[in-house]
């Protein structure tokens, strides 16, 4: 059972990120305590693609990037859940143009408001979106 939906900006602040956002920090603390996220099926290759990108800025080493990598898939493994069915392309042009938000982006927010599961992420702009359409995220940035 899933208990949020897990944008890839918290799991790649895992990784990227010195000194690791505190938010970050808490939601991977959740799931250690048994909290399980929901991701949408790309969502892997969204982290490789994130990984990938800080390597080619040089903020990452290739062997840095893969051990980043297996670090977050490892633990994608027992703590998340991916969702298989795709929200509809309709859905989400609809709620990029709503909220002025990438297509990617746009399927989460749909992904937490069909699921009725708050929203983890570290994107202001989706948090903003977010509260516009009533979603509820997983904790308050401070």
């Amino acid at each position: 059972m899933s208990h949020f939906v897990l944008d890839a900006s918290v799991a790649l602040a895992w990784v990227l990120d010195n000194p690791v956002p505190v938010y970050s920090l808490e939601v991977r603390q959740e799931m250690f305590r048994g909290k399980r996220g929901l991701v949408p099926a790309w969502w892997h290759l969204e982290i490789a693609n994130g990984l990938a990108t800080a390597e080619r800025r040089r903020d990452l080493s290739a062997a840095d990037a893969e051990d980043a990598l297996d670090q977050i898939l490892l633990m994608a493994a027992s703590k998340v859940d991916t969702q298989v069915d795709l929200v509809p392309a309709r859905d989400a042009h609809a709620n990029a143009r709503a909220f002025q938000l990438t297509a990617y982006d746009a399927v989460y927010l749909e992904l937490a408001r069909q699921e009725g599961l708050p929203l983890a992420t570290l994107d202001k702009g989706l948090r903003a979106a977010a509260a516009k359409a009533g979603v509820a995220l997983l904790k308050r940035i401070e």
